[in-house]
């Protein structure tokens, strides 16, 4: 009939508006009637969220986490200690309250309701038209409220923040006062923070440790933690005298009971063996009093962040110390962050090795992948995205790699203050092939080993290409390359096996090329760019004017000028050949961008909160 749909070749029922508003709302009670059962369930066994960090510093919110790459989806449970009026908690692009991706409890006192939603750039809160954050249960213990949800990976809603590798921003924030409405919360008027972490942990099978397995505790004794909202903690170690070349097989930390929520990461370095011996010193790293000699203790051996779990070496390798030529001194390094200021916290945090003498089939070694350390890579001021990339080249790897080739199995992404994003990609024959880690949300703030979640093949011949994007928006003049804070990095430490000689595969524009580029300043410019020989390569880059013709002009240079290749062995001695002036990498085909997987609708959910049967919340 005319005006009728069709269910293929039979007319579909035709449903009046009361038996349809009959069906939804029979919907919304049987949803209910399941909420009230997971609100009266069990909380669920640790194990079921192998994953745990504090969140804010007096430690009042816990987040426990588990990953289904099944089901593209993230499970969270969120241990509220001393609940209020509710919380928010979500996710953003740096850890702003704007444009950020929500789940808010909130109460009125009496009756508490839970919600998708999002903030736009003034903060304002909305509901989300599409509830992605589904509530699983709630529970009340002894140690507070136990909330439970789910997240998947991508939602496909412009309003949602896809979950993805690297770093994830989460954010929170505490209602101490009754809300009416969702709206009716000021976002700018709470207590709130962030906290970085690693969501999407690889899904890998941990290696069998040996029963002649040792255990090393590389911890600073009785740290009183300065009352500053950021203190980097120096501590020397020393191996025994004669300790014979060993494999450290796994690390983990180990945290002074009460300080979860103060320290940050921590990293243990060893020392470089040209020095026969080095100071104790135990004290802040920025100290006048530490000895300089410390400075050259910047070996990696193990590096932990908050919300990371132990470390394991694949179990056909391990990582050496101790030995001839290895030195015997280690320094420890400590990041605490104290925005509380807490006073006369004591601390003895610090990193446990396991190890073993009987050594695995392979080394394992540290590559360095990026940038040379050089003022001639440089950033403009004012910049929101600029790109700087390090090349490994094919003729490199063809001199330095075994015919079998090398493993990577794990990663440490590095740059200084004003690094967003970084990523290295395994180019074979012209064509990216896989990306080796990528990080689009990273901070400098937050870096860790962290393990990949499949093993990179790099043969001789290959190339490893490493970028990095900056943002110097907040700073007046040129960022340049080099060791100091307020210059710039770029690089990836691989951890890969067997160890080869090559412990360094980097890059820099060539000096000449840059040299041109000042004089064509120069040229254009009415002011004066001194190009004199006397003139250090940051003074000359510190005097450009930089107006839209130098950036872009910069940024071309980078692009096309042949590059200083740095092919070096572990004595800091390049391997044999012409090094200088070499060519870009040629890229006739690249990787291209993840699609998100949208997952199936899951039927009709109202953008409408969801009421939960708390009981009166206290009024202070």
């Amino acid at each position: 009939l005319p005006g009728m749909q069709t269910c293929g070749t039979k007319p579909c029922p035709s449903f009046k508006l009361r038996e349809v508003a009959s069906m939804y709302f029979t919907m919304i009670a049987v949803f209910l009637v399941i909420l009230v059962v997971a609100l009266q369930g069990s909380a669920p066994r640790r194990s079921d969220f192998p994953y745990k960090v504090p969140l804010d510093p007096q430690g009042l919110l816990e987040l426990s986490w588990n990953v289904s790459y099944p089901e593209q989806a993230v499970h969270f449970q969120l241990l509220i200690r001393d609940l209020q009026f509710g919380l928010l908690f979500g996710m953003s692009d740096r850890g702003e309250f704007e444009n950020a991706d929500l789940a808010v409890l909130w109460s009125d006192g009496r009756n508490s309701y839970f919600g998708d939603a999002w903030s736009d750039g003034k903060g304002q809160l909305h509901m989300d038209s599409q509830q992605d954050y589904q509530l699983l249960g709630a529970r009340r213990a002894t140690e507070g409220l136990y909330l439970l949800f789910r997240r998947a990976f991508s939602t496909c809603d412009p309003k949602d923040y896809l979950i993805e590798d690297g770093t994830v921003h989460l954010i929170y924030g505490i209602l101490e006062k009754p809300v009416r409405s969702l709206q009716a919360i000021n976002i700018s008027a709470i207590h709130r923070g962030l906290q970085r972490v690693q969501l999407l942990k690889p899904n890998i099978t941990i290696p069998e440790l040996p029963s002649d397995m040792k255990i090393m505790n590389i911890r600073a004794p009785d740290v009183v933690i300065p009352s500053e909202e950021t203190t980097y903690w120096c501590y020397m170690a020393e191996l025994p005298d004669g300790f014979p070349k060993h494999h450290i097989i796994m690390y983990e930390p180990v945290i002074t009971e009460g300080n979860e929520a103060l320290v940050h990461h921590m990293e243990v370095f060893q020392c470089a063996a040209e020095f026969d011996s080095f100071p104790h010193y135990n004290g802040p790293c920025n100290s006048k009093m530490k000895p300089e000699r410390l400075n050259y203790c910047r070996h990696v051996l193990a590096a932990w962040a908050m919300g990371a779990q132990a470390f394991y070496y694949p179990e056909e390798a391990g990582l050496a110390f101790g030995g001839p030529g290895s030195s015997k001194y280690l320094r420890l390094e400590i990041h605490y962050h104290n925005p509380l200021v807490f006073k006369g916290r004591r601390d003895s945090s610090g990193i446990r090795l396991y190890y073993t003498d009987t050594l695995r089939r392979y080394d394992a070694g540290i590559m360095e992948l990026g940038l040379v350390y050089t003022p001639v890579m440089a950033i403009p001021p004012g910049e929101d995205a600029f790109v700087l990339t390090g090349y490994c080249t094919d003729k490199c790897t063809q001199l330095a790699l075994p015919a079998a080739g090398i493993r990577i199995f794990a990663s440490q992404l590095h740059t200084h203050l004003t690094g967003r994003k970084v990523v290295t990609v395994l180019s074979r024959d012209g064509r990216e092939r896989q990306v080796v880690n990528a990080d689009g949300h990273y901070s400098p703030h937050f870096q860790e080993i962290r393990m990949l979640k499949e093993v990179v093949a790099v043969f001789p011949g290959d190339e490893l290409i490493t970028t990095c994007t900056y943002n110097t928006e907040k700073r007046s003049q040129a960022t340049v390359g080099g060791f100091g804070i307020l210059e710039e990095m770029c690089v990836n430490y691989v951890h890969y096996y067997p160890q080869t000689q090559l412990e360094l595969c980097k890059s820099a524009v060539d000096p000449g090329y840059l040299h041109r580029y000042f004089n064509l300043v120069n040229r254009f410019n009415d002011e004066e760019v001194c190009t004199c020989p006397q003139v250090s390569v940051p003074e000359q880059f510190f005097s450009i004017p930089w107006n839209t013709f130098n950036r872009d002009v910069l940024k071309s240079l980078y692009g096309f000028a042949p590059i200083s290749m740095h092919c070096n062995k572990s004595s800091a001695v390049r391997f044999p050949g012409q090094w200088e002036k070499q060519p870009l990498p040629t890229i006739t085909k690249r990787l291209r961008e993840p699609v998100p997987h949208c997952p199936p609708a899951p039927g009709p959910r109202p953008a409408a909160p969801v009421p939960l049967n708390l009981g009166e919340l206290r009024r202070d």
